[in-house]
């Protein structure tokens, strides 16, 4: 639910600063972590870069949720060194026409002393009455040398995202999360569509990778000669996952020459155990089925493809959320 009072600028930690004031507050808020901790940089070479990150909450974002988010961009920039940018939208009409702004840093040792990692945030909080200025400063924010990776969070109209064009026509990569995101988030007609990335198709890679590993054993003809029906029963929850694999299957399926098979969704009862359920029905003898669940972090393939009975447990999990990010981002 959108909440108009929400204050999500407030509720992200960091040092408000003046706008024009970013650079040097980042500046005096390093010498200053190098003056009271053995964690904070002790060179230049600890903040070095590697790509930037502009995540952008949207609308719809809560004040916890924008935490959970920040975080996640924490976590993230502790595995790839990033320029993060988050972009706070201010939903009150009446407020006053400029940006606000808030630095952030945090240091993490790694194996030894000398394995430092230093994340450097910059959030910016903006009225719709100062859109127009809100892209030049971003991009001042930004390291001009680096490849840009832009996620949108929770917006609830893409026509809005689209709008920022320095951001969209830009970026390596358009992050959204079909989990969050409006119903046209994947078929809207992007400036550059070949670059949005689905979070949530992200999040499966290690159910992709078992099902392909399992199903590539069989020659394509064999998986798809008589198959009628496929269907993925999923928990609740799990409903936007459950559609993004079941796409993904329609499509593999579709490449070894099932034309005709029939993809149904089938939610489980609520507090049912268990996270999806997929079976193949074929016309004759052969069989296929896979469970998955995320409470045990366990899965089961038990097929039968006129060989015999093959019964193979395997793992089944989602990313971690900033796993998911990168995954997103870079392949």
């Amino acid at each position: 639910m959108i909440n108009p009072a929400s204050d999500i600028f407030s509720a992200l930690p960091g040092l408000e600063v003046s706008v024009g004031g970013i650079a040097k507050g980042l500046t005096q808020m390093w010498r200053e972590q190098t003056a009271q901790s053995e964690t904070a940089p002790g060179s230049d070479d600890s903040r070095a870069t590697q790509v930037n990150f502009v995540l952008h909450l949207g609308p719809a974002t809560t004040p916890e949720d924008a935490l959970v988010q920040f975080q996640v961009a924490v976590k993230f920039s502790q595995r790839c060194p990033s320029r993060v940018v988050i972009l706070c939208p201010q939903l009150n009409r009446d407020a006053p026409a400029e940006l606000r702004a808030k630095i952030y840093g945090e240091c993490f040792l790694g194996k030894s002393k000398a394995d430092k990692r230093c994340v450097e945030f910059v959030i910016l909080s903006y009225p719709r009455t100062a859109r127009e200025f809100l892209e030049n400063q971003v991009s001042i924010c930004l390291s001009g040398d680096l490849p840009l990776y832009y996620w949108a969070h929770r917006f609830t109209n893409m026509a809005r995202v689209a709008d920022y064009r320095y951001l969209v026509t830009r970026a390596n990569r358009i992050l959204i999360d079909s989990a969050h995101a409006p119903a046209d988030a994947l078929s809207y007609a992007w400036p550059r569509p070949e670059a949005v990335r689905d979070l949530a198709f992200s999040r499966l890679l290690q159910l992709r990778q078992t099902l392909g590993q399992f199903l590539s054993r069989y020659p394509a003809a064999t998986l798809a000669d008589g198959l009628k029906t496929v269907t993925l029963t999923h928990a609740p929850a799990l409903l936007p996952e459950a559609r993004v694999l079941l796409a993904w299957l329609k499509d593999r399926l579709g490449q070894c020459g099932s034309q005709d098979a029939g993809f149904t969704l089938v939610p489980l009862a609520a507090g049912a155990p268990g996270s999806f359920t997929l079976t193949f029905g074929y016309a004759g003898k052969k069989s296929f089925r896979w469970t998955a669940d995320f409470a045990t972090r366990h899965a089961q393939f038990e097929a039968d493809f006129g060989n015999g009975p093959t019964t193979l447990p395997a793992p089944a999990s989602l990313l971690a959320p900033d796993s998911a990010l990168s995954e997103a981002m870079f392949f």
